[in-house]
């Protein structure tokens, strides 16, 4: 049995597409108590629905909604079963099974029926399988188009995204370069400025000279006279001024290693304006004369590259 309402049996029957057998009971009637010991609990009765997956659906005359039932399907006589299905989209009586109390007619009646009007389902189940097939496919191939796209839009993206990567690293390799060269520009335009400022180199006999060999990372060997008063500075200033030279370095003695006080001149020490002006920025660090760095006689220094 169906449970629910009389609607709800044809919306289940048309949804699953399957046969409806209404069944309207009247207590009034001869013939319903031999009809019910008889057919509807009879087990043929009940495997001839199975068999077909016939929807089975009664109620009694007395109540409002079987009543109103049996208007609408105008009963004439009792028993009375309806068989329903399918037609043109409409639920439509397709058999009346009236004043039959008897078992083996009645089976007999519902499969003819049943068997007449089962093509008519049968086309609309293929219908639906189609429809349903189609709306898959469709579905699939909408879900593979969005995919398709998904992957496309992914990969324009990342190459989007590489190519801003690359155009940065390109960006920040040329601004290294640029500030590099002029980072270097500057340190030559430095040392043409600076080659001015070295004293003249004392004389040979000047006891107030010391003689200093200086050599290059590159092996090339500086030869010079430094007054012992002055400045260290000046031995960072002849040495970063010859063309051989690094531009940021250190001097070191030999034997004992040890660096000398003082540095290579740096860009941080000067300002730069307009017309190749250089001025220098000067600090308050006292610089120790070449005597106070320890050197006095004939001295053999190394420059070390800070940059090598």
């Amino acid at each position: 049995f169906f449970v629910g309402n009389y609607n709800q049996a044809i919306d289940a029957a048309k949804r699953d597409l399957r046969f409806l057998l209404v069944y309207l009971h009247s207590d009034s009637h001869e013939d319903t108590d031999a009809f019910c010991q008889s057919v509807l609990i009879n087990q043929r009765f009940i495997d001839c629905l199975t068999e077909h997956n016939v929807l089975f659906w009664a109620s009694s005359v007395t109540y409002a909604e079987g009543y109103s039932v049996s208007q609408q399907l105008r009963e004439s006589s009792y028993p009375f079963l309806a068989l329903i299905a399918l037609k043109q989209n409409r639920m439509v009586v397709v058999r009346k099974l009236e004043g039959t109390a008897h078992l083996e007619p009645l089976i007999a009646q519902l499969r003819a029926s049943i068997e007449v009007n089962r093509s008519a389902l049968d086309t609309v189940r293929l219908e639906r399988e189609e429809r349903s097939m189609n709306q898959l496919l469709r579905q699939e191939q909408d879900r593979a188009f969005r995919d398709s796209l998904e992957v496309d839009r992914q990969k324009e993206r990342k190459k989007l995204e590489e190519k801003a990567r690359q155009d940065a690293e390109e960006e920040a390799k040329k601004r290294v370069e640029l500030e590099a060269n002029q980072r270097k520009e500057r340190l030559l335009q430095l040392r043409e400025e600076l080659v001015r400022e070295i004293p003249t180199e004392p004389q040979p006999n000047d006891t107030n000279a010391t003689h200093i060999v200086i050599k290059l990372p590159n092996g090339t060997r500086l030869e010079r006279r430094f007054l012992k008063t002055e400045s260290i500075r000046y031995l960072y200033y002849f040495v970063f001024c010859n063309n051989d030279s690094p531009l940021n370095f250190i001097i070191r003695t030999n034997l004992p290693t040890r660096d000398l006080p003082g540095r290579s001149p740096q860009l941080e020490d000067f300002t730069f304006g307009d017309n190749n002006t250089i001025t220098s920025v000067g600090t308050d660090t006292p610089e120790p004369t070449l005597l106070e760095a320890g050197l006095g006689g004939r001295e053999m220094l190394f420059v070390h590259d800070l940059e090598a």
